[in-house]
């Protein structure tokens, strides 16, 4: 059963569209990455799914549940942690995670919680003392009370320095190696490509790729970009490597010695063939993968793309 469903959803405030006919599913127990350039919809996208707004059309299931009728049982089994929300100053670690853990009904340890996210020293500070990072793993232990069979966590690394971005990555595979589904929106491709197993990518409120990070490289013309060190290169053996079935362009860089770089989709091999039957000595060679970053603009600022 999927732990997400969004059919045909669309939704408009006014004459503006939000979302237009948003369609796909969040497997259960995968981590789902969402991905989009800012106004594409990914706001609003949650809001529907967690209740906070209601669709203009289309239908929103989470954890098997309509998620209009059943919005209280869905959010006892999901922890969220929304975008820019903001702690309150005159409460103290403590006293958050208590109103949390009695909101759900549940017997987690205050202590325990905050320990998982690096914040135990401070747990009977107030909040209004703490810097940003301080209050983003305050909400991502809030987020944590009673194991959620379903987590939300939306730009999670905010204000996180790089130590605090790679505990918060672990307890993210935590929660999944327990079973947890976790919906990951994120603006940092490196977070994504790091712990999400598919991708999906919102682009003017239209899902245009849905995929695993693999899946979307392969699907990116060029996806590989190989540089080949070559003792020299004449117009005949370039003309034959752009040639290739599997060559989107070749472009020489350098004089002493030049550089071949080459966008290819399939068999590396074929190129370093290609130049040494051309009697071209192939010195040195390396190869990149495109990047999920690659891969998030080549969908987002090309033509239109229909969803794979």
């Amino acid at each position: 059963m999927p732990a997400i469903t969004v059919d045909s959803l669309t939704k408009s405030y006014g004459q503006e569209l939000a979302l237009q006919d948003l369609s796909f599913q969040v497997e259960e127990g995968e981590v789902f990455g969402f991905l989009g350039p800012n106004g594409a919809g990914k706001s609003t996208t949650i809001n529907v799914i967690l209740d906070f707004i209601r669709p203009t059309d289309g239908r929103v299931e989470v954890l098997g549940m309509n998620a209009q009728a059943h919005s209280r049982e869905i959010r006892s089994r999901t922890g969220v942690l929304p975008e820019g929300v903001e702690t309150y100053d005159r409460l103290t670690a403590r006293q958050h995670l208590e109103f949390a853990i009695n909101s759900k009904e549940t017997d987690d340890d205050p202590r325990d919680l905050l320990e998982r996210v690096g914040l135990v020293d401070a747990i009977d500070k107030k909040a209004g003392g703490y810097s940003k990072g301080m209050s983003q793993r305050l909400m991502l232990a809030m987020a944590l009370v009673g194991e959620p069979d379903l987590l939300i966590l939306d730009e999670p690394s905010t204000g996180l320095d790089p130590n605090g971005a790679r505990e918060m990555r672990e307890i993210v595979r935590e929660e999944n190696a327990r079973g947890a589904t976790v919906f990951f929106s994120s603006h940092i491709m490196e977070q994504v490509e790091a712990v999400c197993d598919r991708v999906g990518i919102l682009r003017d409120g239209e899902m245009v790729a849905v995929d695993t990070v693999e899946g979307l490289r392969d699907s990116v013309e060029g996806g590989t970009s190989l540089r080949v060190t070559v003792d020299r290169i004449d117009e005949d053996a370039l003309q034959a490597v752009r040639s290739l079935p599997d060559v989107s362009d070749a472009v020489v860089e350098g004089e002493s010695p030049p550089t071949l770089v080459v966008q290819v989709s399939g068999s590396k091999t074929a190129v370093l063939t290609e130049l040494e039957d051309h009697g071209i000595e192939v010195q040195d060679f390396t190869t990149r993968e495109a990047s999920l970053e690659d891969v998030f603009q080549s969908y987002t600022t090309g033509p239109e793309v229909e969803a794979r």
